[in-house]
């Protein structure tokens, strides 16, 4: 199969692209290159750098399956211009979707965000809950998803809401809970935590590649549009004693203002067959593994999207 993967560069989609390439499908990265690109060639994969607000003049004849990654991810660095984020997040959606539909796109795969919901007191946080995000990158993420299913009847649409990802890729994230957690209590021998008491629910990278192959591989037909993608409902507290474990470090806690705490319930999607594989303790073990074989250097202002944006200072 022919796929485009907006933001392939990135996190996730530097990860969703080598597993492609594997099973010997042709991919199209579209991305803007904010933090790099470390991928290597291949003769199935095409790389063009761009902006997604300007989708509407790439040539996606053929392409069968787009898995839409490009955003200003995070609530911080939407934050730093909220203006941009609109753009990119909400409307470059409606110019991917008609593009889509135009060249015949069958399918179209939209990763949204599990913190939607916003704060919620149900330990049970269904897709069936009225969302109620809390910031400017929350609002972005539920509106590009109505954008996206307002096309549901011209293709196919498969909105994700995936909880917080861990894990090893090529475009490490270190700025992420488990992955930040664990690069601090091994080089740093120290474990910042910020509060504490936040639940977060996580799901492993590679879990997040076994899903785009279940729902783009079955041959299934899906009930609903919207999966929450997310299993282990953990407090940034407990995930920090799990690392303290493997690797003895000291947990600092301070004093935070972040009221962000939200859960995830993913039984719609385990209803459709998926089972997960991968966990919290699987991604902690594997990032020590590759912090030994790379030195704290090797690490830098690519592997933090805030510090990124600051200094790119997009317009």
């Amino acid at each position: 199969m022919n796929f485009l993967i907006t933001g392939g560069c990135g996190y996730i989609g530097s990860r969703v692209t080598q597993h492609l390439l594997k099973l010997n499908h042709k991919v199209l990265i579209y991305d803007s290159f904010w933090f790099g690109n470390s991928l290597k060639k291949h003769k199935n994969l095409k790389i063009v750098k761009g902006d997604v607000r300007n989708f509407d003049k790439l040539n996606i004849k053929n392409i069968d399956i787009i898995i839409h990654l490009a955003n200003v991810a995070n609530d911080p660095s939407v934050e730093l211009n909220p203006n941009l984020s609109w753009e990119i997040n909400v409307l470059a959606a409606k110019v991917i979707a008609d593009h889509a539909i135009k060249n015949k796109v069958k399918k179209l795969i939209f990763f949204s965000s599990g913190s939607v919901y916003g704060l919620k007191k149900e330990r049970k946080v269904t897709e069936d809950l009225k969302l109620n995000p809390i910031s400017v990158y929350n609002k972005t993420k539920m509106i590009a998803e109505r954008v996206f299913l307002s096309f549901k009847d011209k293709m196919d649409v498969i909105c994700l809401r995936p909880a917080t990802v861990c894990g090893v890729s090529k475009r490490l994230r270190l700025d992420v809970t488990v992955n930040k957690l664990t690069f601090d209590g091994f080089f740093k021998k120290k474990i910042f935590v910020d509060g504490g008491k936040q639940i977060r629910p996580n799901i492993h990278i590679e879990d997040i590649v076994r899903i785009i192959d279940h729902f783009v591989l079955s041959k299934k037909k899906f009930k609903h549009n919207i999966y929450n993608i997310g299993f282990e409902n953990l407090s940034i507290l407990q995930i920090a004693k799990m690392i303290q474990k493997k690797l003895g470090a000291k947990i600092v806690i301070n004093k935070s203002k972040d009221i962000r705490s939200y859960r995830q319930d993913s039984t719609r999607l385990l209803r459709t067959g998926f089972i997960p594989k991968y966990s919290v303790d699987h991604a902690i073990r594997e990032l020590i593994k590759y912090f030994k074989n790379n030195k704290k250097k090797n690490f830098g202002i690519n592997n933090f999207n805030l510090k990124k944006m600051k200094k790119l200072n997009i317009k």
